[in-house]
């Protein structure tokens, strides 16, 4: 086993299982690009700052940049190292190529405020990822929801029929959440882009680091102002973690939906054979998996808030062991959710719409009966009123095995003399969605300007 870095305090080797245990290299390695960038924005610091020569410097840049390029043409393997993490691994590799100015690289940093940054520069470039994928999801949306202006369907509350929307009022409200979680993980992200290199263990140091110049290299917005937080600090993952639960959840209530809606009791839309599975004993299935899997593995993200919001709850100031184990819930999370996004846009893209199905649907269910009520009202009479009559219409019809849209004006008249002839027009599923032209509503004209807005 190979000498630590760190081994000069001690007179026996770590045990292989300790090291085995403590080693972080299995997953921290995809970090090895963020590591290598950090690093050589680092050591131009240092010798900006004259605290190394620019030759070492050009050295130490050149030897990085030449390890990135072999561990990306799989040259240079991190399988059987026994370096602890990437940051050993990559400097021990250094080290190895370039000689004594490899060993002046870690001059005025810690592992500490090195995998702080590390992970912040790793989470904001996949977070441009995600945001991506969601955008591309958020445009498949509108594109379909342009096509549906005038596709009726009836709007649930307690998974009962309600009131008469439309199927792109329904899928711009999809929109307006996807919208919110890019917003949340936008501003997450202006939080992370704060580097802490600088911040040391926990004291800074005293050689004249330029921070600032350093945070403005990497591309961040700034550096941290207190180097005991610099290093401590893992609200960035949290944050991004809590965003990312909120985008699973809506995903999650999406997914509820389309398993129901491509049931055989509903048979609102179809899902493409390409984004469904079968059943390996009955041939009649077609079942919805993506969808299935996506409500499932919100779970898992839930499961990995919890364990950062956990794992960070009781530790003192300033870097302890527990942090690493931060890393694995933060990986996790990102590769799930660039894992859900991609099948489920598909999902959504390809599925076909049964417009005459939710149409019925609309007008089986009474949905128009608010609007016979408000029908009423512009008669004159009272909204408690109307409201009792129109319950009654809707129990009458009940009892008769009929719609509100088959009575008879005569059958009308019982329960009022104010109907008229014009009441059918009044109750029909166009009207009704029509002249709904509040903004929000899901009039063709409204949700129309809703989407030209995006």
């Amino acid at each position: 086993m190979a000498k630590k870095m760190w081994a000069g305090r001690f007179e026996k080797a770590t045990d292989k299982d300790v090291n085995d245990y403590n080693s972080s290299l299995p997953f921290d390695c995809r970090m090895y690009k963020q590591d290598i960038e950090g690093s050589i924005a680092h050591s131009a610091m240092l010798s900006k700052q004259g605290i190394i020569s620019e030759e070492d410097a050009k050295s130490i840049a050149s030897g990085l940049l030449s390890i990135m390029e072999d561990i990306e043409d799989g040259k240079l393997l991190f399988d059987n190292s026994d370096a602890e993490d990437i940051h050993m691994f990559i400097e021990e590799e250094l080290t190895n190529r370039i000689g004594d100015a490899g060993k002046r690289l870690h001059t005025g940093r810690s592992r500490n405020d090195q995998v702080a940054l590390d992970q912040r520069l790793y989470l904001l470039d996949e977070t441009a990822t995600i945001i991506e994928k969601l955008d591309l999801l958020i445009q498949t949306l509108v594109d379909i929801a342009k096509d549906n202006l005038e596709t009726w369907m009836p709007g649930y509350t307690h998974l009962q029929r309600a009131q008469p929307i439309t199927f792109a009022h329904y899928l711009c409200a999809y929109i307006e959440m996807f919208k919110r979680d890019v917003e949340r993980i936008a501003a997450s992200s202006k939080r992370t882009a704060i580097s802490p290199l600088g911040s040391g263990a926990l004291a800074g140091t005293t050689y004249p680091l330029d921070r600032e110049w350093t945070a403005d290299q990497l591309g961040m917005n700034s550096c941290s102002q207190n180097s005991l937080d610099g290093v401590a600090d893992r609200d960035f993952a949290i944050e991004f973690a809590s965003s990312i639960s909120i985008l699973m959840m809506h995903l999650s209530r999406f997914s509820e939906e389309i398993i129901l809606y491509s049931s055989q009791e509903f048979k609102f839309i179809e899902l493409d054979d390409a984004y469904s599975t079968g059943s390996s004993m009955m041939p009649q299935k077609k079942n919805p998996d993506v969808a299935e899997l996506t409500r499932g593995k919100t779970g898992r993200v839930y499961g990995n808030l919890i364990s950062l919001l956990v794992i960070m709850k009781g530790l003192p100031l300033t870097y302890n062991k527990d942090m690493q184990e931060v890393q694995e819930a933060l990986f996790d999370t990102i590769d799930t959710i660039e894992g859900v996004l991609t099948p489920f846009t598909g999902m959504v893209k390809t599925m076909k719409i049964n417009k005459d199905r939710m149409a019925e649907a609309a007008l089986g269910g009474f949905t128009n009966a608010t609007d016979l009520a408000d029908y009423l009202v512009r008669k004159g009479i009272p909204f408690r009123n109307t409201h009792e009559i129109s319950g009654k219409l809707v129990h009458y019809c009940i009892e008769n095995n009929t719609t509100l849209e088959k009575l008879s004006l005569d059958e009308y008249k019982q329960f009022s003399e104010a109907f008229d002839n014009d009441v059918f027009d009044a109750i029909s599923l166009k009207t009704c969605v029509e002249k709904r032209l509040v903004t929000g509503a899901p009039s063709p004209m409204q949700v129309k300007l809703y989407l030209e807005s995006l």
